[in-house]
This record gives C-alpha cells, structure tokens and sequence, in this order.
C-alpha cells in the first residue's frame, strides 16, 4: 500500500480548495500524473503525484479545503518516486509551460502577488501532526510547539503576514476562552479582524451561502490589510485629452499590425512610468517595522484587470524602456492571460505602482485602494466632452477623469497633487513624454 499525501503548495499557502479530482478509483497513476486541481489564495494548480500504482480509496472530493500533509488518495502496490516525508517537502508553483517536476504543482492561474495571512485559526491539534506552510521566525515556531499551537492556524498581524509571538499568544487565549463557554467558542474560532459575526439573515427570508473562491478570499484580505495598514488620501483632477485621443486614433492601426491594442490604458502606463523618475518617493514601500523607506531602482507598472474570477494585477516590468507599441502588445498579452487564468505568480509580483481603469464601464471618479506594499495607485473613469473656456470663449473638450490615492505616512498632499498634474499634464501633451525621457 502506498499514500499520496498533499505537498507543501508554497511559502504562505496553507490550503486549497478542491476544485476537481483528476483520477478515479480503479486507474493507474504514474509519478508527476496530475492527481487533483486545487484553487488556494495565489492560484488554481494541478498538484502532480510522486507515487505511482492503481487507486484504492479517494479521500477528497470537490468542494473540500486540504491542507498539507493530508492524504488524498489511497494505491495499492505499486512503484514510488518519493518517501512518505519528501512528499510533504515544499512545492513551489511554477508557470504552466515550465518543466513537469514531482514536488511541483502547475500553476495555471494567480489570485494575488503577496504572501498570504495564514488560515482562519481554529483550536489547535497536535503541533506535530500537521505540516505548515505559515510565515513565522523559528523562534516563533519554537514558542507554538511548546504552548501546542499549530501555528498554520494564525493568522499573522506582521509584516507581510508574518506570525509573530504576540500572535500565537493571542490565539492562545482565545482557544483557551473558548472551552466551556458555547457562545465563545464560535468567536474564537474566527480570524482576528473578521469583526462581529452576522446576524441569522433567514429570521426575515431566504437565503443563499456561498464559499469566498480562493481568488476573491485573497482579494478581501489583501485589500483589508491595505486599507488597515495605509492612511489613505485620494487627489482628483481632469486631463484634457482631445489631442491626445485624435492621436491614439491616428496611430491605432499600426498597434494592431503588431498585435497591440492602442489604449488610454497604455498611454497611462508609460505617462506613470516617466513619472516615476520624476517623483522617486512614489516608486517606493514604507517599511513600519524596520523605521525605513525602500526605494526601488527599477519601474514596474501594475494593471488591475476585471475577470470573471475577480480582480487581478498583472505587472508591466521596465515600463519606462518600452515604447507605446510595445507597451499596447504587452499590456494586451498579459489581460488576455489573465481572463484565461494562465498568469504566473512573477507575473503578479513587483509592482512600483498601479493603474485601475474603469472608463470602459462607466463612473465619473472613484476612490481606489493602494495595492500594498506601493504608495499609490492611479484610478482613471470615464472621459466625456465638456464646455471649457479658453479665454474668449466656451468649446467642447474631452476631459479624462483622473483619481490618486497615496500612502499619507510617505507622500504629502503638495507632493500628491503636484504627481498628479504632471500626469494630467503629460497626458495632454503626449511630446512632453519624449521630451523629458
């Protein structure tokens, strides 16, 4: 007899949805054969097997939450590619055309760049009984094992999501509170920061509950701690882009011979990617913890992208060394990417700031959240002719929304509104983007 038993899926990724068992009882596998399609809070993946023979038993189903170190399948004799403990050894997920591995699963979509918080915490089994993927020092680990804590079950207030001492203390208590009180048990139970629990909705009519997808469960938590974490301002102004737009047009074709899309979207990119040189303290992270701020050399534009699996962040690197046709190619590239659940985890990571258009489906100005760990974001909505005066007289100009919301604790209100008219200003006098580089 032999077990597969779930790997490590990655640094911070405790579980994973069951989205589909690839096999049945009955068939004969093979090591690095896709065995189950699991969606966690980074991505969709096929975990491979690094057991081979006939499947005797199926312990999962669509639907379950798995965690590492369960066993998943049940096989009768046959060949194995690994030993019960280097199954369990980490996996790192990897792009969907990089070489099959066994201690690799197959990354066929992304949810989030970031390292994840730990899974909601629930009382602790034995510390020795469950392999962890939880961000947390050693000495923390040590401080877990001693108190019986499973630390995969914390959820970490550090940075990054990092666990901390404290944090363990905190779950401690709450686990302990919870025995012999029915009413505490179900607080403690639930991740810190989740608030109140709801009230029973079903006393005033139907309802229906769904389970968070592992996309839009990472999408709440990291904007949650961004907005936690961030002092949030939001700068509005207009760019006037009629000559802007007369030009898009006029060049538009040539971007589509060389497969690119001509859009506000990549003018925007390359307008913030100059900007950045202009303003380095917006091409930076505030780092709370070590009483510093970090400047990045390099210039990595993020585009936020509406999918039917949620909203996803792939990121343009050297934006500032691509020329608009380039940037349209790319920009087209990694939307389509990202609709068909293909993008990597690198090509999620990195950003020196992002971009979030809603123009295409309407809205005259929104505030957008800082996608942490950057300063500042840029929201653009939807442009429309309005009378402007011009000194004698009223004429219709297109004038584009535009929205900049920045991290307070490094970026003033002065220096905000001065980046932001240097992009209205850049956008209504695209030269000017040649000219100062």
């Amino acid at each position: 007899m032999a077990d597969f038993i779930l790997p490590n899926l990655g640094d911070g990724v405790a579980q994973g949805d069951v989205l589909k068992v690839l096999v049945k009882v009955g068939d004969t596998i093979a090591v690095d054969q896709p065995i189950v399609e699991l969606e966690t809070d980074k991505a969709t993946i096929e975990v491979p097997s690094d057991v081979a023979g006939k499947v005797k038993e199926i312990r999962a189903k669509a639907g379950d939450k798995l965690k590492p170190g369960q066993v998943v399948l049940v096989l009768e004799a046959g060949a194995s590619g690994a030993s019960g403990a280097s199954s369990a050894a980490p996996v790192a997920p990897v792009a969907p055309d990089a070489p099959a591995a066994a201690e690799r699963p197959k990354v066929v979509d992304i949810a989030a760049g970031r390292p994840a918080p730990a899974a909601a915490p629930t009382p602790a089994p034995p510390a020795a009984s469950v392999v962890t993927a939880a961000p947390a020092a050693p000495s923390v680990r040590r401080l877990a094992r001693e108190i019986g804590v499973d630390v995969s079950q914390v959820t970490g207030t550090g940075p990054g999501g990092r666990i901390t001492q404290d944090d363990v203390k905190e779950f401690a208590k709450r686990v302990m509170n919870s025995f012999g009180s029915g009413g505490q048990a179900a607080a403690a139970s639930r991740p810190a920061g989740a608030g109140p629990a709801l009230p029973d909705f079903s006393k005033w009519g139907e309802v229906e509950r769904k389970a968070m997808s592992g996309i839009r469960r990472k999408t709440a938590e990291h904007l949650s701690h961004a907005w936690n974490t961030i002092p949030h301002v939001t700068q509005f102004d207009k760019a006037d882009i009629t000559g802007l737009e007369a030009m898009r047009k006029k060049y538009r074709g040539e971007a589509e011979k060389a497969g690119g899309n001509l859009t506000v979207t990549a003018v925007a990119v390359k307008v913030i990617a100059t900007a950045l040189k202009a303003f380095p303290q917006f091409n930076a992270s505030v780092d709370a913890a070590g009483e510093a701020i970090v400047y990045k050399k390099y210039i990595n534009v993020g585009i936020a992208v509406d999918t039917e699996n949620g909203l996803l962040v792939p990121v343009i690197r050297n934006a500032d060394q691509k020329n608009l046709i380039q940037l349209s190619i790319e920009i087209n590239q990694l939307a389509e990417k990202a609709k068909a659940r293909k993008l990597t985890l690198d090509e999620m990571s990195g950003g020196s700031m992002s971009i979030s258009n809603l123009g295409g489906i309407g809205g005259t100005s929104f505030t957008p959240i800082v996608n942490w760990p950057e300063v500042a974001i840029l929201g653009i909505s939807r442009g429309g002719f309005e009378p402007v005066w011009n000194g004698t007289a009223f004429e219709p100009r297109q004038m584009l929304p535009l929205s900049l919301s920045y991290d307070h604790r490094l970026i003033d209100g002065a220096d905000a509104i001065r980046f932001l008219r240097w992009v209205a200003e850049a956008l209504e006098n695209p030269f000017t983007l040649a000219l100062r580089g």
